[in-house]
């Protein structure tokens, strides 16, 4: 199983588990991916994830495996287009669509689809040994499924554009830049990673839900009075919640709340 789910009390964690090939990516993670965040996303359980690559791998993702002679190779224009409405399930549609806050933990290298899967999560904390390379135009092809677009709203145009151009990114600069929220000894990644995630988990999860879908949803949209209205019908929802009434009671009685989820 090149992908690794693990639940860690109200944790769950991704693994990409190819070390022998520093965590390349295949065609078996775009499955075991979608099957994966479906099964952590149906567990009440758990209410933050992280995502990460195998240590013994050396390196977060080293992107798509270029020693088979089938990767990035078109046989078919008509077998591609007939083939479009699949690739609309693509990896990085999965994780856009995941509802819970999800945290990348990028422990090593993040190359080509390995680069922009970090930056489809929701919070990134990288290693200070993290680098991210966009290597495709090198290659004669473009960073796909609007890559840079995706970039471009962390870290803005210019930024994007010199990373899409192949320039390297290391961690301290991608802090700098807003990509990585956190950076931390490499030796201190998954416990500091498990530390953000674990605060979280102590949140409402509705209220954490809905907090990722207000930014989500709400920078897809071109009015800012739209978002508002939205936002407006989510905290009037949240209002009615046990949860929010258990948090606010447990503020005021200076009380750890006991969170359910309701």
């Amino acid at each position: 199983m090149p992908i690794i789910c693990e639940k860690r009390g109200h944790v769950g964690v991704l693994t990409l588990s190819r070390p022998e090939v520093r965590n390349a990516w295949c065609e078996d993670f775009y499955g075991e991916l979608r099957d994966g965040l479906r099964e952590l996303e149906e567990d009440p359980a758990i209410r933050c994830v992280i995502m990460t690559g195998d240590e013994a791998g050396g390196a977060f993702c080293a992107g798509a495996n270029l020693k088979d002679p089938n990767t990035h190779v078109l046989n078919s224009v008509a077998d591609f287009i007939r083939n479009l409405p699949n690739r609309r399930f693509h990896a990085f549609k999965t994780i856009d669509d995941f509802p819970k806050p999800l945290i990348c933990a990028v422990n090593g290298y993040a190359v080509g689809i390995g680069a922009i899967v970090t930056y489809c999560c929701d919070l990134i904390v990288a290693s200070e040994r993290a680098e991210w390379r966009l290597t495709q135009v090198k290659l004669g092809i473009i960073p796909a499924q609007a890559a840079l677009v995706r970039l471009a709203r962390w870290v803005g145009k210019g930024s994007a554009m010199r990373l899409g151009m192949g320039f390297p990114l290391k961690a301290d600069e991608a802090q700098r830049i807003g990509l990585a929220q956190w950076v931390v000894p490499h030796a201190e990644l998954m416990a500091r990673a498990m530390e953000i995630a674990d605060q979280i988990s102590g949140y409402p999860p509705l209220a954490s839900r809905l907090t990722k879908e207000s930014l989500n949803q709400g920078i897809n949209m071109p009015h800012l009075t739209d978002a508002a209205l939205m936002d407006l019908y989510r905290f009037t929802t949240l209002e009615g919640t046990e949860d929010k009434k258990e948090s606010h009671d447990a503020w005021r009685e200076r009380r750890k709340p006991q969170i359910k989820d309701q």
